[in-house]
This record gives structure tokens, sequence and C-alpha cells, in this order.
């Protein structure tokens, strides 16, 4: 089959991506502007995130009723989770329901990648080429007026180049493309690599599935436990009476949690007051031991130590064996500088006496052997390792398209030295291109559903007053650029955040430019701005 057409159909608009944003996207644009789109996903099912991340323990760290969908309420009284934390199956069934209750699937094209894409500045559309099947010998091209990426921030799968993983005798596996059919660890000696929220949710559950589990620690991380619970008939009921108020308190929130931003400060606290709150958070579990503690967590050092400290003690009470307890500390970063991971007895696994931690900033891993991990110190014979190394986050997905624009810049060329945007939706010199919680938005650092909500509606209501005016072409400006880029990085110059080496900022990408990605200023604040070009008839933008 050619991988081109004479004649590619045009459509109104492409969407790339069937995960929560582009399945919100496709509902938009098809069914409430009545556009021509088509949906192109890599995968054989729909789920984006939800569809890859099969690993054992995958669980969403939002609570279920606020990690969903507001646009339908009808979808909201139909739909019971099952429990405080949803786990990886629950969440794809919602999303499968949600692809099939809006007859979504008609419009998507599974199976099938999109490789390149290159802006006609004549025609004022996107000549978008795709491949299918495991060879990508199949393929066509399509024509667009209108592309959105919704590729997604956490997508493009980061595995390092050890030396010598190709003569493992085992299996080895990435967390984010998991095997659908799942993997038998009984029996077997396991190797996890990797430390971050991913490798906090599998290490309990691989200790248990195993018959030995080495855990292969760079960074220690600071975790707070999730304290999930089935979610009873009486809680769910009360959840759906009051959607409304959850869902609008969501939306003015900086976080996109359904509680807003605490006043109180722990500057002006004393320490057994700042215990009491923590200890209280701690209790009740989840992020609002980071959201909702004080104001001043993330901007004032000294106040963020002492909730650093206060989680180092309960490692420290958890952990039996002291000098294990000792390399769980996190000391490198402050508190919810990378992010923050919550879980379900992370810290008591490493009590089991199947469960060995290994640290490699002391005893770097040197290469893989037919049999096993060797570091400078030991070798470690094990039968399966499980990669827990993240993600190129945030541009990895987009970069990993041929993507050119006006005068044939490519995008990689243009984010050589860090992505630019405009409020993350846009790229100056790339028209019509449309990116979901891009880079320079608040994104990662939000409840994603929010943020998603946001953007596919924002850019949706773009497109519609573009087409009531016969506007065939819209452009960021490069000045609008770059004085958003410059606004993203003095906001995040004001608080901790960059004081880690965190995939916020690309530090586990190697040769990746150092550059700290999401905007940190609220998703409240970064609403208001959104709303502010729009009603400004796009302030900052080209209009053709």
């Amino acid at each position: 089959m050619s991988s081109r057409q004479d004649t590619p159909p045009v459509l109104d608009a492409l969407v790339i991506g069937a995960g929560f944003s582009g399945l919100y996207m496709l509902h938009r644009l098809r069914d409430e502007l009545n556009l021509d789109v088509r949906l192109y996903e890599a995968g054989d099912g729909v789920g984006g995130t939800w569809y890859w991340n099969r690993y054992p323990g995958a669980r969403c760290d939002s609570e279920s009723y606020y990690y969903s969908y507001s646009f339908s309420p009808e979808l909201e009284q139909e739909w019971t989770w099952t429990s405080k934390y949803p786990e990886q199956p629950e969440i794809l069934r919602y999303l499968n329901h949600v692809a099939d209750r809006f007859d979504l699937r008609r419009d998507i094209q599974l199976e099938t990648r999109v490789e390149a894409a290159r802006f006609d500045e004549a025609a004022s559309c996107w000549e978008v080429r795709t491949k299918r099947g495991e060879g990508g010998e199949c393929g066509e091209t399509v024509r667009a007026q209108f592309v959105v990426s919704a590729v997604g921030c956490l997508s493009s799968g980061n595995l390092p180049k050890f030396d010598g993983l190709d003569r493992f005798e085992g299996d080895y596996y990435h967390t984010g493309a998991w095997p659908h059919e799942g993997v038998d660890f009984s029996g077997k000696r396991v190797a996890l690599i990797g430390t971050g929220s991913t490798g906090i949710q599998a290490t309990p559950v691989l200790a248990a599935e195993s018959d030995h589990l080495t855990v292969f620690q760079r960074t220690p991380n600071f975790s707070v436990p999730a304290r999930n619970a089935p979610l009873s008939p009486e809680e769910a009921a009360d959840i759906k009476q009051h959607y409304r108020e959850i869902r609008d308190t969501c939306r003015q929130s900086p976080f996109g949690f359904p509680y807003l931003a605490t006043e109180r400060m722990a500057a002006e606290a004393t320490t057994e007051e700042r215990n009491a709150v923590y200890e209280d958070l701690w209790q009740r579990g989840g992020l609002r031991f980071l959201a909702a503690s004080f104001g001043d967590l993330m901007d004032n050092e000294d106040v963020n130590e002492s909730a650093a400290e206060f989680i180092r003690g309960k490692i420290r009470a958890t952990v039996k064996d002291p000098a294990v307890a000792e390399m769980l500390l996190p000391h490198d970063h402050p508190y919810g500088t990378k992010r923050p991971p919550i879980d379900t007895d992370y810290y008591e696994t490493f009590n089991r006496d199947n469960v060995r931690l290994v640290d490699v900033r002391k005893a770097p891993i040197v290469e893989i052997t037919p049999r096993g991990i060797r570091t400078t110190e030991a070798e470690h014979e094990v039968d399966v390792i499980v990669f827990a190394t993240g993600f190129d986050a945030m541009t990895g997905a987009l970069l990993n398209i041929d993507l050119q624009g006006i005068g044939g810049q490519t995008l990689r060329d243009k984010w050589e030295a860090g992505p630019r945007t405009y409020l993350g939706l846009q790229i100056a010199g790339f028209p019509n291109l449309f990116t979901v919680t891009g880079p320079g938005s608040p994104s990662v650092l939000t409840n994603m559903p929010v943020a998603i909500e946001q953007h596919v509606e924002w850019i949706s209501d773009c497109i519609a007053w573009l087409r009531e005016r016969d506007i065939a072409r819209i452009e960021a400006r490069s000045d609008a650029e770059e004085e958003w880029v410059n606004h993203v990085y003095d906001q995040a110059q004001t608080t901790l955040y960059p004081k880690a080496n965190s995939w916020y900022v690309g530090a586990n990408i190697p040769g990746k430019s150092r550059v700290f990605m999401p905007f940190v200023g609220g998703l409240d604040i970064y609403r208001e701005r959104c709303n502010e070009v729009a009603e400004k008839g796009y302030e900052g933008f080209e209009l053709q």
C-alpha cells in the first residue's frame, strides 16, 4: 500500500491521541461545532496514558470523582467510581464508556501513528502523513485546516541506554509500554529501576508477586500515603448530589482540586502548630499534604524543610532497618519540587525479607549482564528487569513527529534550547497547530482533567470564533511567545521548583535543555489570562 494518495482528503480538524484530551477534543469539534474531524491513535484502543500504563499498581493519584470529565452532568450521574483512587483498569473502562456513550469511535482511526506534518502556507492547512502496521508499511496522507496535538505530557517513554541490555537473557519491560496480557512474576527475581511516582506504585505489588525484588534507587523521593479505600454507596451518592459545587471549586483552584488554596502561612505558625497540620494531612492522605497545608510551602525554604523533615521522620518510624531508612531519606531537593508521589505501603515494603534496596548513586549501574545488573560494587542476578524510568516529559511525544512549520522550520530546531509556546496552546511559526496542555501551561502541576477541559474548550471556542469570521489562519506572534516564555521562567524563579533536578526541567533525559516547562502560577490565574486573551480578539495571535 502506498504511503501517500494522489488526492488526500481534506478535514476541518485532525486530532492526535485518544486519551482524556483527544476524546473530549473530538466530541467538542464534531458534536458541538459540527466539523469534519478525524482522530488518529497509535494504540489499538482508546485511553491514552491509561491504555499504555498497565504496570502492577498503576493507579491515579487524584481522587476518582474529580479525575473525570465535568462536561456532561448525565455522564457524572451514570458512572459510579468504586474507590477513592481508581486503578488503571477502572479508568480505562471509564474512557471506553465515554467513547461509546458519545459515539466517538466512528471518527477514531486506531493503530495509526502520525509520522509527519507539514504546513502548506499557500493553502493555510496541514498535510499530515500517517503510518500503520508494525513496520509502518501502510499509511496515508491527509490534509486538515487545524491540527490539535493531544499526545499527552507523559507518553514518550525513557529507556536508558544501559550497556549490555541486548545481551540480557531474561525479560525486561518499561512501565509505560506494559504488555496487555500482564506479566507473571511468580518465583522470579525481579529488578526495579527507578523510584519516581511509578516505581513507588509498583514496588509493593512487585514485592508481593515475586520471589525477590531488588529496587535500584538513584534519588530518594518524598511520598505521602494515599489512604485509599472503597467508596461506599452513601459517599458516591453524596458526590453525585454535589457535583456542581465540586466542579466549580476545582475550576477556581490553583491545582484543579476541589479545595481552594490555603491562606495560612507556616512562617507565622509555631513548630507544634505546623506539625499538627502535617499530622492531620498525613492521616487524611493524598495530595492535600502539598496543596492544602501552608500557602508558603513552595516558596519558603525553611517552611518547606519543616514539611520535608516531618516526612523523613515518618520514613524513619516506618522502616525498621535504620540503614535502609537512611537510604530512603530525600535530602537533595525540597519537598514537592519533583512530582509528589502518594503510595500504598511503599515504605512498609522495605521491611519485607524478600526486598533489597540498592543505592545506585553510591554504586552506579555499570552494565546489564546476561544474568542481571552489575554495579560498581556487585552483580545482582535477576530474571526480570522493570524500568520505571519515566518519560521524555512534555516535549518528547510531540518531537517524535516530524513537524515543519513556516519556511520548513522544524519543531525540533525551534525547541533545541527548550520548548517555546504562547500559553502552552500554540507555537510561533506553526499556524493552526494547537497543543493541549503543552509546555508553558499548568498541566502536570494540576489535576489533569481540569486542565485538559480548560484547554479543549478554549481551543474549540477559538476555532468556532475563527470560522464564524471566515478567518483561515491563526498563529502565535513571536513577541507574545517570547513574553510568555519569560513570564513562565520568572514565575518559576519565585518558587523552590528550580532547585530540583526533575523531569519538569528535563533532567532525566541526557542532552535535553534544562528549562522549567510548566507554568507554576496556578490554573485559576492561567484560566483568567486565557479568557482575557480570547475576550480581546485573541490578543497575541496573528489572524489571516
